[in-house]
């Protein structure tokens, strides 16, 4: 028995209809970004590991997919260290190049590689896969795309208002109900200071990242594996278990960290953003969550994430802002923020409310029937000037009888089919059918391209 082929866990086939729902999603982000004056770039799917290794912290190094050196990559490794199976030493002597863990690194390395041809603040938007080396999970992939936006050469908090706005008009347009939480790096790194454990910085803040994920106590307890004193952690329990209102948050947070002047700086940061976005209000709702860590080591300032009220899912869109990022290629000092859709998440969350409108479904509007040499001569200029108005339509390549292509039709959800016979032929006219209605009407040429633009 042949045993049939199958894809890399963690990957996914779309089909033509899955694609049409993807594409909805893609555009309408894409229109969005445009809104807001972003230019769109692409990078490469291969980077050096030296561009991608140390910017993702330990856990996203892991993470990253590694690609053997081409022919005999094993040719500079000694029997020796391929006895040791020390695959990380192994990995660095054999790979030279990784799969993209994400677009925002590639950017960096992309900015400074053009920072002569580039006009300061740079606006760019880029939709491309990403893939990760991760365990394949509901909502969890190995291969997804993500839709970038991006400001670099500026440090204004406006920005950051901006890209609110940003995500709240896509969500809108797209119709699904979010939450939009925000926090600030500078804020957990004061929340490391008060609680006595500032070299903590990036322990604590990816457990806490976690903690819709794992809970509290398991949080607590990976706290404790990181060495944090027990005191620490209690100092923390009120932090992470802090309510109200974003200005109330604000407040009392401002009381807990009055002696960290960087966790101030954040407050005040946070303080602007917040109140800026009042009088620009906002459809769906935004909130300071001082649990939220996002787990990425580059991020200064400002960070945000967005989760779906209305069906279960992880972070939809993510992002922040980091100051020095373009300083590991030798260009410091260059503040960027940006945000990132996480497009295969809100395709399942799409999926799940069924929200795709009737017209994101771009199949084809009217299909000719070939009932013959002379019946399709006489079609393919009414073929061809559809195409010329913009109509989708096809014609069925083989003479087959009638049932086979209205079977083919139907199962491709075509609109509108069109037939020629012998009487239409003699007439110069063509039969058009409704799929829908089932009515049919005998047109002329002209009067097919109007009816079925239309529609």
């Amino acid at each position: 028995m042949i045993q049939k082929p199958s894809r890399p866990k963690g990957t996914r086939d779309f089909s033509p209809v899955e694609m049409s729902k993807r594409n909805y999603i893609f555009n309408t982000i894409r229109e969005v970004f445009s809104l807001y004056g972003f230019k769109q770039i692409e990078t490469p799917a291969l980077e050096n590991l030296s561009t991608l290794m140390g910017k993702y912290g330990e856990e996203g190094d892991k993470l990253v997919y590694k690609i053997l050196n081409s022919g005999e990559f094993t040719q500079k490794v000694s029997d020796e260290e391929l006895l040791q199976r020390n695959h990380l030493h192994l990995a660095a002597r054999i790979c030279e190049k990784g799969l993209r863990y994400d677009l925002t690194v590639p950017f960096a390395r992309f900015v400074v590689m053009h920072r002569d041809e580039l006009q300061l603040p740079f606006k760019r938007y880029q939709i491309q896969p990403v893939w990760r080396a991760d365990r394949p999970q509901k909502g969890r992939y190995r291969e997804f795309y993500q839709c970038d936006a991006d400001i670099v050469g500026s440090d204004s908090l406006l920005n950051e208002v901006e890209l609110m706005q940003m995500v709240d008009n896509v969500f809108a347009r797209l119709g699904v109900r979010v939450a939009i939480k925000i926090n600030n790096r500078k804020i957990l790194q004061g929340i490391a200071e008060v609680i006595g454990e500032p070299e903590k910085m990036v322990d604590i803040t990816v457990a806490i990242d976690k903690l819709d994920k794992i809970g509290i106590d398991a949080v607590n307890a990976e706290l404790r594996e990181d060495g944090l004193a027990e005191e620490s952690i209690a100092k923390l329990q009120p932090i992470l278990a802090m309510t109200g209102t974003n200005d109330e948050k604000l407040d009392t947070i401002a009381q807990v960290l009055a002696a960290s002047e960087v966790g101030l700086k954040g407050i005040e940061e946070s303080r602007f953003i917040l109140n800026t976005l009042k009088a620009c209000p906002l459809v769906n709702v935004i909130e300071l969550d001082l649990t939220l860590a996002r787990g990425l080591n580059y991020y200064t300032g400002a960070i945000f994430e967005v989760k779906a009220l209305d069906t279960p899912m992880g972070s939809i869109t993510g992002g922040g802002r980091y100051d020095n990022l373009t300083g590991i290629f030798g260009m410091p000092g260059l503040s960027g923020v940006g945000i990132s859709f996480g497009a295969d998440r809100i395709y399942d969350v799409l999926n799940a409310l069924d929200l795709y409108p009737d017209e994101s479904f771009d199949g084809t509007q009217v299909m000719f029937l070939n009932m013959g040499q002379a019946e399709m001569e006489f079609c393919l200029p009414v073929v061809a000037e559809c195409r010329a108005k913009g109509v989708r339509c096809e014609v069925y390549p083989d003479k087959a009888k009638m049932k086979k292509q209205m079977t083919y039709a139907n199962a491709q959800k075509v609109a509108f089919v069109a037939i020629v016979g012998e009487n239409e032929l003699a007439e110069g006219k063509l039969m058009l059918k409704n799929m829908l209605t089932g009515e049919q009407q005998m047109v002329t040429p002209q009067e097919l391209v109007g009816i079925v633009t239309k529609q």
